[in-house]
């Protein structure tokens, strides 16, 4: 796992100007172990993906923004983590991993546990929508 620091601490291998937010963290950690470790891992996958991230605790779930968009949403339930990518219209729907959600504007995916995720292709995914903000 992770070592997560407090507020304006950098998280281990986050990129440069991007740091940790408290009240994510502890959102985090309110989570059952296996939704722990799937949040760190992307987690450290938004921070690897998007330079310049903010990371902000809004509307009672981590968001991440590029240049004051946003790029992405964790959400944590009882049964599942989802990951919501922002800017997504010209994503296609993958059957079975990743659905529209409104107009398509927005593409989720929920992970459950013992799910093995592709994080390489969330990667490229989030890439691809947050390239242009």
């Amino acid at each position: 796992m992770l070592a997560y620091a407090s507020a304006g601490d950098k998280l281990a291998g986050w990129g440069e100007g991007n740091t940790v937010n408290d009240e994510v963290t502890q959102y985090i950690n309110k989570t059952q172990p296996w939704q722990i470790d799937v949040c760190e891992k992307l987690r450290a996958m938004i921070d690897e993906t998007v330079p310049g991230v903010e990371e902000r605790l809004q509307y009672g779930k981590p968001h991440y923004l590029k240049n004051g968009h946003y790029a992405a949403v964790i959400a944590v339930a009882k049964s599942k983590v989802s990951f919501m990518i922002f800017n997504a219209t010209d994503l296609p729907e993958v059957k079975g991993f990743l659905r529209s959600m409104g107009n398509g504007e927005r593409k989720t995916v929920d992970i459950t546990e013992g799910q093995d995720v592709d994080y390489g292709t969330l990667a490229s995914f989030l890439g691809k929508t947050t390239a242009a903000l």
